[in-house]
């Protein structure tokens, strides 16, 4: 058994390793090529290169496609590049547009991991008798015998398992993570180690396609006119002002809201997209202890459980995880979870995602509260 958990000596091993252009995923590739696996880079271009080649904090078009091959040559793999560009653009761009038109403030990085990356790139690896799909994500996979788990990073400060609950148990019994066990400054160093041409490029930090986090004009260019102006009120319904598009707000937001004069500071407490309203109120209304999922994804053992179950439930990447209730309903595709404690700022369109310990346990998306 390799140290991927393989029955295979590492040269006998293929191992496709998506490749982005930046740190971890150079680092992750170098590490398995110096192992001695047959190591095969694939970079996606996933967006306009023109546009994202002055951009220094993106991914994925542009400079990080030159990146990473210049990182395949200094590791000494083959690389290949895929366009990706139709199937980003219409299972990342334009459902991140048309949440924000709903009313909702999406996760395209999600959405990009459950799509391009790890159901075409993945089908892409075995296409190429992949033994493996790694990739530079900052996640523990636990298992050589029967199903894989999937926890948390050693690295709390860059765990990424939030943004990866929607893996299916067949992808992450296919997927690597070599970085999982791995604090950041020791990728780093590997990384000078190994004298890659990125060792000192910064992380990306900004969605990929959206230029200075500017997404309102984003949204307003993918889907010109589904964008009217409305009224801002208070929980009474009273009107307190007006808007320019429901684009332009989320859930919890103070600031740039556009009223005030009532005395204490305001918040938008929730969006009503078919009226074009947006709800403000006091810091006290934004608390929410019954959260609607749909969208289920489950990755404990077996079938998801037909009775309530205590979890830990994350309701934002940023956050620890809180303990809750998880209630899956019969369909096995939609979930009630319920905080113990209530929690501010809780927006559709997000992910609530359960652990149990350091374990994931899998999560679902976010409802519009009723």
């Amino acid at each position: 058994m390799n140290s991927l958990g393989i029955p295979k000596a590492p040269a006998d091993t293929r191992v496709i390793v998506a490749m982005s252009g930046g740190v971890d995923s150079s680092v992750t590739a170098a590490l398995l090529a110096e192992e001695g696996y047959d190591v095969v880079g694939v970079t996606l271009q996933l967006y306009d290169h023109g546009e994202a080649v002055k951009r220094e904090k993106a991914c994925c078009a542009g400079q990080d496609i030159f990146d990473a091959k210049r990182v395949a040559e200094s590791v000494g793999i083959p690389h290949y590049v895929l366009n990706y560009e139709s199937r980003f653009r219409e299972d990342v761009i334009d459902a991140f547009a048309d949440s924000y038109i709903r009313g909702e403030t999406p996760i395209p990085c999600v959405l990009c991991n459950q799509t391009v990356k790890f159901r075409d790139l993945l089908k892409t690896a075995k296409d190429l008798q992949g033994d493996a799909l790694a990739t530079g994500h900052y996640i523990q996979r636990v298992g050589t015998d029967g199903p894989a788990e999937l926890r948390r990073a050693v690295d709390a400060g860059r765990d990424q398992s939030y943004f990866l609950f929607a893996t299916t148990q067949d992808q992450a019994d296919f997927l690597r993570f070599p970085l999982g066990g791995m604090p950041k400054d020791e990728v780093r160093a590997h990384a000078e180690r190994f004298n890659l041409p990125v060792a000192s490029k910064p992380d990306s930090q900004d969605i990929c396609f959206v230029p200075d986090g500017d997404y309102a004009s984003v949204v307003a260019k993918i889907r010109p006119g589904a964008i009217d102006p409305g009224d801002i009120v208070d929980l009474d319904g009273k009107v307190l002002g007006r808007h320019e598009g429901i684009i332009n707000f989320t859930i919890g937001q103070r600031r740039g809201i556009g009223v005030g004069g009532t005395g204490e500071p305001l918040y938008v407490i929730r969006i009503e997209p078919d009226a074009h309203r947006v709800v403000v109120g006091p810091g006290s209304a934004l608390g929410q202890q019954t959260i609607r999922l749909s969208g289920l994804n489950w990755l404990g053992d077996g079938d998801a459980p037909g009775s309530d179950i205590r979890i830990s439930a994350k309701v934002r990447s940023t956050q620890e995880p809180v303990p809750a209730l998880l209630s899956i309903d019969d369909n096995g595709n939609s979930a009630v979870v319920t905080l113990d404690t209530p929690e501010r700022a809780v927006a559709p369109g997000q992910a609530c995602v359960f652990y149990d310990g350091e374990r994931l346990l899998g999560g679902g998306w976010i409802q519009r509260a009723a």
